[in-house]
């Protein structure tokens, strides 16, 4: 078996893996490269393999850097079965027809040809084909398939390959439990090979059970200064996390009264899915529904759709909470609302995921004050503050705590993580285990 990688090489985005065997050939993921224009603009490269000559694909999750180029991939010639869970086949939907406006817009601005059109979203989404955790499959003759539950976002998988007589992990994105909603990361006893995510394998997340109290207490010194906290936050998992713990605060009258705006409509589809799969929840979300509590429906929750009513938002002094996406403030409301209030004091920008290098997200939280936003220059007052707990990725600890678990293994790949993060999580594998991790660059084959 050769393992070939074609993204999340350099960095946290693009994942692309190609699996060859004896009897077929295998893609892992095929995401959008992110971050500032060099990055952006490699979306259109070719294929370094034929997509036509491709048996089957899987999607580990959906999140745009490991699906968002998989309609380019099916343009291109590819027409075999993409398998993956219920969960991700729905969010695929929205995000993928989504990600085809923005990657139009991106094409007009690099003056490129649009990277796919909706009708390569809608075949997309016709060849997928869904299977539950723990149903062993076969994509083609002499290869069995099996995910386990990687507790990253709602329905996302770790994947075991086995064939001819070996068998191999992709990790895809690990999960940072006990989180609200998600039941936790599943662990694997044996394989032979391991690839590996390590966006935090360089760093310690703050104690879980810490993070409502963070919450708790910035909602509380922004009502003091009549302040408005704004949250850019991806439109699935950190929004329902979000709310879900915005629920119990309010629930148990732990915050004042504060207006909470949804300003996302793509965060309240993907709402809308969690909702149509309550079993992939866990048992404490799970007791929840079944008392009558929906925590994605409390007092002071109002969802957003008309950009009138957005731009209503910034003219509004009043104290509030404005969730917007996207995630890494690189597009989306978010980017107006930061325009109208960072250059006020009384602003906090509160950061609850991965910022990846080049994005608004990441200049913001590495202490730059002056920007350019919608073509605007922009002077930041706001107070900037992370909670890296709320991340759905897994931290060093955890990381090192789930490859632990894997008996056998012979090799240790690690992908999805900035230099220094792989670099680091490496030293702390080979101490803990006594195995020399594989660091693969862009193009690079590995035999298993």
């Amino acid at each position: 078996m050769k393992i070939s990688f074609f993204g999340a090489t350099e960095g946290v985005t693009g994942s692309n893996f190609l699996v060859e065997t004896t009897s077929g050939k295998l893609i892992i993921d095929c995401g959008l490269f992110q971050g500032g224009e060099d990055e952006t603009v490699l979306n259109w490269n070719e294929f370094p393999y034929n997509p036509g000559g491709v048996d089957a694909m899987i999607m580990t999750h959906s999140h745009i850097d490991h699906i968002g180029r998989t309609p380019y991939l099916v343009k291109n010639g590819f027409k075999g079965k993409i398998y993956t869970t219920e969960p991700t086949r729905e969010f695929a939907a929205i995000f993928l027809e989504d990600s085809c406006h923005l990657m139009g817009n991106e094409a007009e601005y690099l003056n490129k040809p649009p990277l796919y059109e909706l009708t390569d979203v809608q075949n997309t989404i016709q060849l997928i084909e869904t299977k539950k955790y723990h149903e062993k499959f076969s994509p083609f003759e002499g290869l069995e398939i099996e995910f386990f539950d990687a507790g990253h976002i709602l329905g996302s998988s770790i994947v075991k390959i086995s064939t001819e007589g070996k068998s191999v992990i992709f990790s895809g994105d690990l999960g940072n439990p006990p989180v609200p909603l998600l039941k936790p990361t599943e662990f694997i006893d044996q394989a032979d090979a391991v690839i590996m995510e390590s966006t935090y394998g360089d760093r310690v997340h703050e104690p879980v059970e810490k993070r409502k109290e963070q919450l708790q207490q910035i909602i509380k010194d922004s009502i003091s200064e009549n302040g408005t906290i704004l949250m850019p936050s991806f439109a699935m998992e950190r929004t329902q996390e979000i709310l879900y713990e915005l629920n119990a605060l309010v629930d148990n009258k732990l915050i004042p009264f504060i207006p909470v705006y949804l300003d996302s409509p793509l965060a309240i589809k993907a709402t809308e899915v969690y909702e149509r799969f309550p079993e992939y929840f866990n048992q404490e979300a799970t007791d929840l529904l079944k008392s009558g509590d929906d925590f994605f429906a409390f007092k002071g929750l109002k969802s957003v759709i008309e950009s009138e009513d957005s731009m209503k938002l910034d003219r509004d002094e009043s104290t509030k909470i404005i969730i917007a996406g996207s995630g890494m403030s690189n597009g989306g409301r978010i980017q107006w609302h930061e325009k109208a209030f960072l250059p006020k004091e009384n602003t906090t920008l509160l950061i609850v995921g991965f910022q990846v290098k080049g994005t608004l997200g990441r200049r913001l939280l590495d202490g730059e004050k002056e920007l350019k936003i919608r073509g605007n220059e922009v002077f930041s007052k706001a107070k900037i503050i992370p909670i890296q707990s709320y991340s759905a990725h897994a931290d060093q600890p955890k990381l090192l705590a789930w490859v632990e678990k894997i008996q056998n293994l012979k090799k240790i790949i690690l992908v999805h993580g900035e230099k220094e993060a792989k670099e680091i999580l490496s030293g702390k594998i080979k101490e803990a285990m006594d195995v020399e991790p594989e660091i693969p660059e862009f193009s690079k084959s590995i035999e298993i």
